[in-house]
């Protein structure tokens, strides 16, 4: 009777258990183990606890002795009930012993809104998943959570997730959020209450920028964001536009202030009236223009290549979401000066244009009308950056 399953994958060893490891078959598995080992010289082993449902203090011994063999160890898909045998045993301080994700489904789920990395969908009143479109994303999940959690220390209203689940064949993160709505779907059920949830917005993303933050707890947009956009002017912009950009760029002050950089209405949720951030993968610090340009790109730049794409992303027709950035910028910048109105503005302009650059050529290559939008967004970005000297404000 065999007790265990393996593979070798990837100069590692994989090796299923059965459903109880206990005295009467500890001795055998343990050969099995030891076999399976014998035939596969492996640089570490996994035990796949996904089967196991009880383990005993023998089933422990051997686990023990495995461990004296192989120091880089680790044991996953554990259940809870197995987990807490681990924990209070000790072994979960000298083992990495991962727990198994809860399954969801998400069919027939409403979708709050899509990133480039995930879709979040309503999984009912209290519950909101961020489905990660990648399958190897667990760091990149745990860094999201990492980050939700410091900002939410910091002040910043946010929701933090507390499980990560496998959806199909994707994971995903939960977040409870009782009974909200994203602030995309507040403004088109209330298009007259425009004001009220622009000032929500900009009241958040003032909290957010008002958050300093230690540099070694996120990345510094200046050099991650500018430097995409450094690189894609360089690529497709005259030598004189990129050397300027790359200039008006480097030149500008990379302060410890928090910023968001996907900050939009999808990802601002409504709590009892509360707006919440979420979507928090992206959290960085720099200089605020950063955020700034990306909200521009959504309620603006987007609209340049099509007003369609701003239809599906932000759910809102052209009426609704193109009074929403004159508005906003005018109460972040807390003036009615015109002058000082559009002279940031200009800046923010810049600065998207080299975004829309970036876009187009990775996003738009297919489309008929690839040539005529990147030959745009390169003629604005001569035009502006012939016309400042800064892009600080």
């Amino acid at each position: 009777m065999d007790y265990i399953s393996y593979e070798f994958k990837n100069d590692t060893l994989f090796i299923k258990l059965g459903e109880r490891l206990e005295t009467t078959n500890a001795e055998a598995t343990e050969n099995e183990i030891n076999e399976a080992r014998t035939q596969n010289s492996a640089g570490s082993v996994v035990l796949d606890a996904e089967n196991l449902k009880y383990i005993s203090s023998a089933g422990l011994r051997v686990i023990l002795r495995l461990k004296k063999k192989e120091q880089d160890l680790k044991i996953i898909n554990v259940s809870v009930e197995v987990y807490e045998i681990f924990d209070m045993t000790g072994f979960s301080e000298m083992i990495t012993i991962e727990k198994a994700f809860r399954k969801m489904s998400v069919d027939g789920c409403k979708v709050l809104g899509k990133g480039a990395k995930g879709i979040v969908y309503k999984y009912n009143d209290d519950t909101i998943v961020k489905v990660y479109k990648s399958n190897d994303c667990l760091p990149e999940i745990n860094r999201e959570r990492e980050l939700a959690r410091k900002a939410f220390i910091l002040g910043v209203p946010t929701s933090i997730s507390f499980d990560v689940v496998l959806v199909g064949d994707k994971y995903g993160s939960v977040f409870e959020l009782l009974d909200a709505a994203s602030l995309s779907e507040a403004i088109v059920d209330n298009p007259n209450d425009m004001d009220k949830y622009v000032k929500q917005m900009v009241d958040l993303m003032h909290i957010i920028h008002g958050t300093t933050v230690k540099p070694t707890d996120m990345p510094n947009a200046n050099l991650e964001i500018g430097g995409k956009w450094i690189e894609s002017a360089k690529a497709l912009l005259p030598k004189e536009d990129s050397d300027k950009a790359e200039a008006l760029i480097k030149a500008l002050p990379a302060p410890y202030t928090m910023l968001h950089c996907d900050f939009h209405t999808n990802n601002i949720m409504l709590q009892n009236g509360e707006a919440l951030m979420i979507d928090m993968d992206t959290l960085s610090y720099g200089h605020p223009i950063f955020d700034l340009a990306d909200t521009y790109f959504a309620y603006v730049g987007l609209g340049e290549v099509s007003d369609q794409l701003v239809e599906n992303f932000l759910g809102m027709k052209k009426e609704v979401y193109s009074k929403i950035w004159p508005k906003f910028l005018k109460l972040y910048l807390n003036t009615d000066d015109e002058k000082r109105i559009e002279d940031v503005n200009n800046k923010i302009k810049c600065i998207n244009s080299l975004h829309m650059i970036r876009y187009i050529n990775k996003h738009r290559k297919n489309e008929p009308t690839f040539d005529k939008e990147l030959n745009s967004a390169k003629e604005e970005a001569h035009n502006l950056l012939s016309k400042i000297d800064t892009l600080d404000f």
